[in-house]
């Protein structure tokens, strides 16, 4: 039972993590589109909410990245032990 939380938890993060990448991803989109930051917009430029979702796309990447070579070595090793 705890194991079915656990990974529950972890698919909830990875789909938080992945919304913050697609925000930020858009903003920096409308940065080198139209000169446009909606972040800075909405919440004032260089204002301390906009420097904390700038920090959380920031942090999401950095999980995605951890979550992305966590994924590979398990695969590998699954690859591994059916040889």
């Amino acid at each position: 039972m705890k194991r079915e939380g656990k990974e529950s938890e972890m698919k909830q993060l990875k789909i938080v993590t992945l919304i913050l990448l697609i925000v930020g991803g858009l903003n920096w989109g409308l940065v080198g589109l139209a000169n446009f930051d909606l972040v800075a917009t909405l919440f004032g430029e260089g204002s301390a909410l906009a420097r904390i979702v700038y920090a959380l796309v920031g942090v999401s990447a950095l999980a995605q990245v951890g979550s992305l070579f966590a994924n590979d070595s398990s695969t590998q090793m699954s690859h591994a032990s059916s040889n």
